[in-house]
């Protein structure tokens, strides 16, 4: 019996429930470092068949009757980090980092124009942080912090972690809210210099939990 809480391979394809919808699965796509919902597609077995080997999102449109791989015109891919299938088999979570806006009308998700909130722009600060590490030290402040390397950063680490530690004990809540903005920014460029994030920061919090 295949694992439903594993990734699907080209080993599982027979199990899934293809007939429910003349052959055809419904795709849900989420930001794998947000979690924001990004589209929905639809697959076939070649369309899943491609996805799984190329690595990059294909779909079958209903539209073209034809399978396209998302972006084969813009170059906004989709790189699939896993597929996931539901408890009925009848449907698929693709999560995938975006190379670039996903809606055709040029927005991050075709559900809205606004980006990932809550705890989901953390993922998005994360991505922000590594593109600025490709800037020159003179164009961005990130970019600087990063060239002075791990010790510099972990000082201000150390500075924020205290500047939030004294709010927490005399300022409001908007007062805390910000210098713990202002640690989470500084704990990310470590993360980026240190090369973790938060999926590792994440995954030792649920063993923990367990």
């Amino acid at each position: 019996m295949r694992d439903r809480n594993a990734p699907l391979t080209a080993a599982d394809l027979d199990a899934l429930a293809w007939a429910k919808l003349d052959g055809l699965l419904p795709a849900i796509v989420q930001d794998a470092d947000t979690g924001q919902v990004l589209m929905l597609g639809y697959m076939d077995r070649p369309a899943l068949e491609a996805t799984l080997a190329s690595g990059f999102a294909t779909f079958f449109s209903r539209s073209k009757g034809r399978l396209w791989q998302k972006g084969e015109t813009s170059g906004n891919r989709l790189a699939v980090k896993a597929v996931l299938a539901d408890c009925d088999e009848d449907a698929l979570l693709v999560r995938a980092v975006p190379e670039g806006p996903t809606c055709h009308l040029g927005t991050t998700s075709c559900f809205g124009a606004d980006g990932p909130s809550g705890a989901g722009f953390l993922g998005k600060l994360a991505r922000i942080v590594h593109e600025r590490a490709q800037a020159g030290p003179a164009e961005s402040y990130t970019a600087r912090l990063l060239a002075e390397g791990p010790q510099r950063i972990a000082q201000k680490v150390g500075e924020e972690g205290v500047e939030l530690a004294l709010a927490g004990a005399g300022r409001d809540a908007a007062g805390c809210a910000e210098e713990a903005a202002d640690l989470l920014y500084h704990l990310t460029v470590l993360m980026e210099a240190r090369g973790f994030g938060w999926d590792e920061v994440a995954k030792v919090l649920e063993e923990r939990h367990k």
